[in-house]
């Protein structure tokens, strides 16, 4: 069973002025002469951590990790009051993918996505196919309605209900009207009042948190208490959304014909209650050509064990190619 590289620390770190009033951080690790990777975090609004550069060899990998716009290190941050989401969409951050790339230096890159990460790496590889060398693709998201309604508007209670109990009851209930819960959190998160967004961000984002491993992991929920964060990650995943990822239905694995010729690694555990597998399946039989890699004994988060396993043994593959 493979683990997660030692600790490491960047080599240098940015802020990149996106556009938009937006600047973006980003830091690279490991060897600079190395094979380019760039990591593509979750949520959307996440933010990347540590241990996201120890799934690189970092003898290897010239790894860059970078927090997307309003989460994270980046600027502004979605938790501050007069935070504006107008210029944050999917196809915002494909671009900014693309500023960083030109901003590197780099010709080509290896695309490592897992959630939302899989959602940004499938929309920029078949953006810019050219600039993408391989795909490492993690816990498939593509925001499909049947995806989102899954998750956050009642189906998946039927295997957790006293955590979906706690999201719901977040509510006021007179909203609490099946297929309208991500409508009612929209407008709790974004109302000015702390008293009332600071304990819908917090609800949201355990929801989610709680869901994300097989096993309970309680200590795994207590980051998604904190208020900053749990403001800026509930809002963004709330706009996102909303907006069905700014996609046409289906689209990110109807123009998966895109990405032929780009060696692909699919990765998904089966009993993930965040992004069930279907969508993986559906990517795989979209393309039938990338490996696929179905862990029996694991949820969604890249730590599981299984799933580190499979990821670890995709990036070694990868390295020297």
């Amino acid at each position: 069973m493979r683990n997660l590289y030692p600790p490491i620390e960047p080599r240098r770190t940015g802020m990149l002025e996106v556009g938009d009033g937006q600047s973006v951080y980003w830091e690279e690790s490991g060897a600079p002469d190395g094979k380019p990777v760039v990591f593509l975090h979750g949520g959307p609004g996440a933010g990347c951590s540590p241990d996201h550069r120890r799934l690189f060899d970092p003898a290897s990998y010239r790894i860059v990790l970078f927090d997307q716009r309003g989460c994270g290190r980046s600027l502004p941050h979605v938790s501050a009051p007069e935070a504006d989401l107008g210029a944050n969409t999917t196809w915002h951050l494909v671009e900014d993918i693309e500023r960083l790339r030109e901003h590197l230096g780099i010709e080509r890159w290896q695309v490592f996505g897992g959630s939302w990460g899989s959602t940004l790496a499938l929309a920029y590889a078949e953006t810019h196919p050219s600039r993408v060398s391989e795909l490492v693709l993690r816990g498939i998201f593509t925001l499909r309605k049947s995806e989102i309604d899954w998750f956050y508007e009642g189906p998946a209670a039927n295997l957790v209900p006293d955590l979906w109990e706690r999201y719901a009851t977040a509510v006021p209930e007179a909203d609490r009207v099946p297929g309208k819960f991500v409508e009612a959190y929209r407008r709790l998160l974004f109302d000015p009042d702390p008293a009332v967004h600071g304990p819908a961000a917090v609800a949201w984002s355990t929801w989610e948190a709680s869901n994300l491993t097989l096993r309970p992991r309680p200590g795994l929920v207590d980051k998604y208490r904190e208020p900053a964060y749990a403001t800026a990650f509930a809002r963004i995943e709330n706009h996102y959304f909303t907006h069905g990822g700014w996609f046409t239905e289906g689209q990110l694995i109807a123009d998966a014909g895109r990405l032929a010729g780009i060696p692909t690694v699919i990765v998904q555990g089966r009993y993930d209650l965040c992004t069930p597998a279907i969508t993986a399946w559906d990517l795989h039989r979209a393309l039938p050509e990338a490996t696929f890699v179905l862990v029996d004994d694991a949820g969604h988060s890249f730590d599981e064990p299984g799933i580190l396993d499979a990821l670890i043994i995709a990036t070694d593959s990868f390295r020297d190619a």
